[in-house]
């Protein structure tokens, strides 16, 4: 552990992860509301649109493994700054696109610097918070991807309509500066998992993560943590337009009430997983989570009220799950080898979320009257790495599990 921080600058310090966080979350999400605007006039398919989701995603996941090689080797303070002022140059040229290609290609960028700043985030947090405090904190920045949810779509769509697409891409550029401004002022410089002595080869790092069970324990919680959720999400808003009959106007009221709900029991969640241990809660949460996966994969025509109050519960517990999952899996690595330990969990997650969506595409189609078929199916793929994750992560050994006392 680093010697530990004030109240105070802990709170700027947590307030800052958020506000970089929230950049990199509202970059992600934007697309999907953005979607018919994107079709019409650039004038691509359904299909190319996906692409455009699709590639930051897997661009993520290649760039978490390079990161992996030689993440550990920078101070943590300068490699987070570094990423972010990269993704912010990228995310800038996404609005400065003058076609689907150079497009396409700025997201790719987007998503491989943006993937790795998530995991930079997370093995910041682990470094400098300690670990009777960590879940808490960790729900403190899980609160960003809540604000994205609430404000992410609707100011993205109100900048589309008032401009055009182009002018949600630059307000994200604008507030990556902002952000670099104030990290500046308050991150801590984190030099001490840097090694005096070389290392033998660029990849003696991953591979000292690779020979540690515990860390493909890890890794593979992650995965199936990731899995359970992200086999339902991306279709459910398709789902609610065609089998429950919710009108395309009124999704935004999803996100709405989904992310204000969760804006508050992100921190909850956390401080109960800090107060009453981190395996419990996240067991709880998950367990409880196996309901509303049910509910929203099988319900059929449902009025707005009730489908928003079914829709939020899942939200509040499926993402609720992620804030003691991410304690549990950044205390799981070797204080020493974290940055390189959450590159490659940053590279698991986005190959296991591109998994799990490519996955349940295949399962569900469409029949002659439009309605989504199998999505039933979906849900019980959901319920199963969802249960067999609950059983897994009592075979996870957490690290720094020793109090630390604030100054």
């Amino acid at each position: 552990m680093y010697p530990a921080l004030t109240p105070q600058r802990e709170k700027l310090l947590l307030l800052t992860l958020a506000g970089i966080q929230f950049s990199h979350v509202i970059d992600f999400m934007i697309m999907m509301p953005l979607g018919p605007i994107l079709i019409a006039e650039l004038g691509i398919t359904t299909h190319e649109f996906g692409l455009l989701v699709a590639s930051y995603s897997f661009s993520a996941a290649l760039s978490g493994l390079f990161a992996a090689i030689f993440i550990d080797r920078f101070e943590r303070k300068r490699m987070l700054l570094g990423l972010f002022a990269l993704f912010g140059v990228a995310t800038l040229a996404c609005g400065l696109a003058p076609g689907y290609a150079t497009l396409l290609i700025a997201r790719g960028f987007a998503g491989a610097f943006g993937g790795v700043m998530g995991a930079m985030t997370h093995t910041i947090i682990g470094d400098a918070i300690p670990f009777e405090r960590r879940a808490r904190a960790g729900g403190m920045v899980s609160a960003a991807f809540s604000v994205a949810t609430v404000a992410g779509v609707p100011i993205s769509l109100w900048l589309a309509n008032m401009f055009q697409w182009r002018a949600p891409f630059v307000f994200i550029a604008a507030l990556v500066v902002l952000f670099i401004v104030v990290g500046l002022r308050v991150l801590p410089e984190l030099r001490r998992h840097i090694s005096v002595e070389k290392q033998a080869h660029p990849f003696a790092p991953m591979l000292a993560v690779l020979r540690d069970a515990n860390h493909l324990h890890a890794l593979l919680f992650s995965a199936l943590v990731i899995f359970s959720g992200f086999t339902v999400i991306p279709y459910i808003t398709v789902y609610a337009v065609h089998n429950v009959g919710i009108s395309q106007h009124d999704l935004p009221y999803l996100y709405l009430c989904g992310g204000s709900a969760t804006l508050i029991t992100a921190r909850l969640i956390g401080h109960w997983a800090d107060l009453y241990g981190k395996m419990k809660v996240y067991r709880m949460v998950a367990f409880a989570a196996l309901l509303p996966l049910l509910l929203v994969t099988h319900s059929g025509p449902t009025p707005l009220g009730l489908w928003l109050i079914l829709t939020t519960i899942f939200f509040v517990l499926v993402s609720g799950r992620m804030i003691p999952a991410m304690a549990i899996i950044t205390s799981a690595a070797q204080p020493k080898l974290r940055g390189t330990f959450m590159s490659l969990n940053a590279t698991t997650q986005s190959l296991a979320m591109g998994l799990a969506t490519t996955l349940a595409g295949y399962i569900i189609s469409q029949d002659a009257n439009g309605q989504i078929v199998d999505y039933g199916m979906v849900g019980y793929v959901a319920v199963a790495a969802n249960l067999l994750a609950i059983w897994f992560v009592g075979r996870i050994e957490m690290h720094d599990q020793r109090p630390a006392k604030i100054e």
